[in-house]
């Protein structure tokens, strides 16, 4: 049963350390909150200690504290017993408000880890009080023994034998230094006693020239006293800075740091990073979001998925609470109300930093867009605008006319009275968004344009639809609300004179275009393509650089043609004069002129090239 209990509960053979260290954590918090109260005990706080020793030919790891220690009814009662936890009757029994104890263990479980790398157990325990120690000592499966022993001072050791290695379970590594004490590191950091013990270092030796020797110290390996717990007035930059580098491995500096205390139904302590860049592989399937999440100091988790929102999955941080219902293991959470409380505190927490460095800080929050605009683009998108409140105001777009980013509220405060759209256009790159001939009409009106360059934008202009009242419009697609009625009828009366010549055109160029119209767009150009339906042309070149592109659905095009150009005149003059041959002639190189315009590529350069020298002749 023993066997069965162990290796159902626990997935993760490295956490048997901080099992037993957080059990003797508990046993010297019980043995303080007795002496705030028992002047015998004689013992303040910083006698107290956590000390780990490793036997090495041996095969013994031994855990020792001066805790209040268990006397031979609890040993067999806590011991003796699956799930009996002592540290949870003690906290019952003796409920304070005293912030200075915190008992961590729930269930009584923890100790049993310690057969994942043992082969035998022995607990050697003198209560607080009590002359007489007594040792404990179980091989498992076998049961226990409970003996008389001799130990002179109060508290616990539990000594472990270690299994020997084998092809499937490496074990050795327990007996290394450098592995306890990253473990420690790992999952113990914050342990609020010291965790001692003796580590080798080298130093040159005296009297002689390129000759080393090794010696050894006891030394603290854990920090004891967390970051985030510490008032934020106390902490200096190059303390954040630091703690960020060695915690997540990082070699630059945060962007900014968010640093909460919450107290309410639940309660949790977060130090949160937002980074400067993103990691290599941020944008790929392998990477990984969550928050370390701690219990009182001890971990649990190092990424819990579920305190961050896909769209700030870029924050590098932790958690830390004493309201978590941890399962039976402590390796993850039995129940995820308070969890869910958390993470939309935080959600709320990381939008509204991002506000204040976007208010206060530009700079610095147009380097966050530089690395992380695209995530905040992309989970608006997938969520089909269902984060829109969260992220709406922390998008930013370049503006056409001073090639800046802008919010959208930025350039809804600056659009004239008259503009009745939100003009956008989409491509490759700003520079080249303003010479398209489109752009002409609506910078002649004095109305500025957003230039989208990401292939999700235009997706997601399609889901955002609107910004404060104020449809989106693409200059690549329809009516642009540009004309007043005057020249809107003059347009549909030359339009539909001309209707005959965009009938020939159509039919022409073959199902290339679904439309030959007159353009209410164009300028100075003579042509330019554009789109009707949902799929526009920059919306067909994403989807087509997708697997199975031949799938995607296409862009519905449309031949724009200015009715005020030359060239425009030489046409209808060509097909007047019942020149089909030529009016064909100028039909293939106006759409091809057209491609060439929206970057998109010629369908036959030998043909296109020949008809240009041909009228060149």
């Amino acid at each position: 049963m023993l066997d069965l209990m162990i290796h159902s509960i626990y997935t993760n053979q490295e956490i048997f350390l901080r099992e037993l260290i957080s059990n003797a954590s508990d046993a010297i918090d019980k043995l303080y909150f007795k002496s705030l109260t028992d002047e015998n005990v004689h013992m303040a706080r910083e006698d107290f200690k956590i000390d780990i020793s490793i036997d090495k030919e041996n095969r013994l790891l031994k855990i020792s504290d001066n805790g209040i220690g268990m006397t031979e009814e609890e040993l067999d009662k806590n011991l003796g017993t699956i799930a009996k936890s002592g540290s949870l009757q003690f906290s019952k029994e003796n409920e304070t408000d005293a912030h200075d104890v915190d008992i961590i263990g729930q269930f009584g479980v923890g100790f049993y880890a310690a057969f994942m790398v043992a082969d035998k157990v022995e607990v050697v325990s003198r209560a607080y009080g009590a002359e007489q120690a007594f040792k404990w000592q179980s091989a498992g499966a076998d049961g226990y023994t409970i003996t008389e022993a001799q130990k002179d001072n109060v508290g616990t050791d539990i000594t472990l034998h270690i299994k020997e290695s084998s092809e499937e379970a490496d074990f050795d590594k327990y007996l290394e230094t450098y592995t306890i004490s990253s473990l420690i590191k790992k999952y113990s950091d914050y342990i609020r006693f010291p965790i001692k013990m003796d580590m080798e270092h080298s130093r040159p030796k005296e009297g002689t020239e390129g000759e080393y020797e090794t010696y050894t110290e006891n030394e603290t390996i854990n920090s004891m006293i967390p970051l985030w717990k510490k008032n934020k007035s106390e902490i200096t930059e190059e303390e954040y800075n630091k703690f960020y580098s060695d915690q997540f491995f990082a070699y630059d500096k945060p962007l900014h740091v968010i640093h909460q205390k919450a107290e309410g139904t639940t309660s949790y302590q977060a130090l949160l990073f937002i980074p400067e860049k993103a990691d290599y592989n941020y944008y790929s399937k392998n990477f990984e979001k969550g928050l370390a999440l701690y219990c009182s100091g001890v971990k649990i988790m190092d990424k819990c998925a579920d305190l961050l929102p896909d769209c700030f999955s870029f924050v590098k941080g932790i958690v830390d609470s004493e309201d978590l219902s941890l399962n039976i293991s402590r390796e993850m959470l039995q129940q995820d109300r308070q969890l869910k409380v958390i993470a939309r505190a935080l959600e709320k927490k990381i939008k509204k930093e991002l506000e204040e460095l976007l208010a206060k800080s530009r700079a610095e929050y147009e380097k966050f867009w530089k690395s992380f605009g695209l995530q905040l683009k992309y989970a608006l998108y997938s969520s089909f605008g269902g984060e829109r409140e969260l992220l709406e105001n922390l998008l930013l777009f370049t503006r056409a006319s001073d090639s800046k980013l802008c919010t959208l509220k930025e350039y809804r405060d600056a659009m004239p009275e008259s503009q009745k759209y939100i003009y956008y256009a989409a491509g490759e790159s700003a520079q080249k968004l303003n010479l398209l001939p489109q752009a002409e009409a609506v910078r002649d009106k004095g109305y500025d344009m957003l230039c989208l360059t990401d292939d999700v934008d235009e997706f997601l202009m399609q889901i955002l639809h609107a910004y404060d009242e104020k449809e989106f419009r693409s200059i690549s697609g329809g009516d642009l609300g540009l004309e007043t009625e005057e020249e809107k009828k003059a347009h549909d009366e030359k339009a539909e004179s001309n209707k005959p010549l965009f009938d020939f055109m159509k039919e022409a160029l073959d199902g290339k275009v679904s439309e030959v119209v007159l353009s209410t767009k164009l300028k100075s150009h003579p042509v330019c393509l554009s789109s009707k339906g949902a799929v526009s042309i920059e919306m067909e070149k994403v989807l087509d650089s997708m697997p199975n592109a031949e799938n995607a659905p296409k862009a519905e095009k449309v031949l724009e043609l200015n009715g005020n150009h030359p060239v425009f005149e030489a046409l209808s003059k060509a097909f007047a004069a019942d020149d089909k041959e030529k009016a064909k002639q100028y039909t293939d190189l106006l759409y091809n002129q057209a491609l060439l315009i929206e970057g998109l590529s010629v369908e036959d350069p030998v043909a296109f090239s020949n008809a240009i020298c041909a009228l060149m002749q």
